[in-house]
């Protein structure tokens, strides 16, 4: 069974755990990326069709580095909320080289 998780604090270094592979990594961090330029691009061009890619952006990438290089589930299907603060509080982390990638 596995562990319940009461606080991010709890949840962050589980969160890292399960991305230690460097492709993984990279993986979020280029969909995190692409995530904001559809959102900079949408307001700039008024088109907000677009905003529709952000899942598939956001997830598809995460989601190959975890099956591909990995090689575990996503912790998104256990813990939604406090993997998808994560996610952006690794790519900060990433951005101010705590987190190599």
């Amino acid at each position: 069974m596995q562990k319940k998780y009461t606080s991010f604090k709890q949840f962050y270094p589980y969160y890292l755990s399960e991305h230690q592979n460097t492709v993984c990594r990279r993986l979020h961090f280029i969909g995190s990326c692409l995530i904001i330029a559809v959102c900079v691009l949408s307001i700039i061009t008024n088109v907000y069709q677009i905003l529709w890619s952000i899942p598939i952006l956001g997830y598809g990438f995460a989601w190959v580095g975890h099956y591909f290089f990995e090689k575990n589930r996503p912790a998104t299907f256990t813990y939604p909320i406090y993997s998808l603060w994560a996610d952006w509080v690794m790519f900060k982390d990433i951005l101010v080289g705590k987190i190599t990638w």
